[in-house]
């Protein structure tokens, strides 16, 4: 299964998922960003909203799915993310057969992209500095927070 190579639409919607992160961290939050497009269409958008809420589910492409609204198939969507999806946000790509996710980073959260590549998911890791960094920051500046977010590892 081949990788499509980086596209000036990938910039754009990734662009989109780093303004959401941020706004996260602006808020509080923890910093991680969605997108979700049709070709060139921003559908929805989305941050993780779980310290803002107080709800424990509200992960970044879970707010963004659930932006999206009702979708009646997700066939040739994307689902754009600031950090590696866990496992539970995986399984929601899983759920609504979304066949390709393009990923910021992975270096300071690997996910779970392998169980995604096996289940016939499109996968592009685009090693993004700003998404790195500004994850690195949260990680080193909230660890508790941090820990809380991805099941207290």
């Amino acid at each position: 299964m081949g990788s499509r190579s980086q596209s000036e639409t990938d910039d754009a919607m990734m662009a989109i998922a780093i303004a959401e992160a941020k706004k996260s961290l602006d808020d509080g939050g923890v910093p991680i960003g969605a997108a979700l497009a049709l070709g060139d269409r921003l559908v929805g958008a989305g941050h993780n909203e779980r310290v803002q809420r107080g709800d424990p589910i509200a992960h970044g492409e879970i707010a963004c799915l659930r932006n999206s609204g009702r979708i009646t198939s997700y066939r040739d969507m994307t689902l754009y993310t600031t950090l590696s999806p866990c496992e539970m946000c995986s399984g929601a790509v899983l759920l609504f057969r979304i066949p390709r996710v393009v990923i910021g980073e992975r270096e300071t959260y690997p996910g779970d992209v392998d169980f995604l590549r096996s289940r016939g998911v499109e996968v592009v890791v685009l090693d993004d500095e700003v998404c790195r960094s500004m994850m690195a920051r949260f990680q080193r500046e909230s660890p508790g927070v941090w820990s809380e977010d991805i099941g207290g590892r």
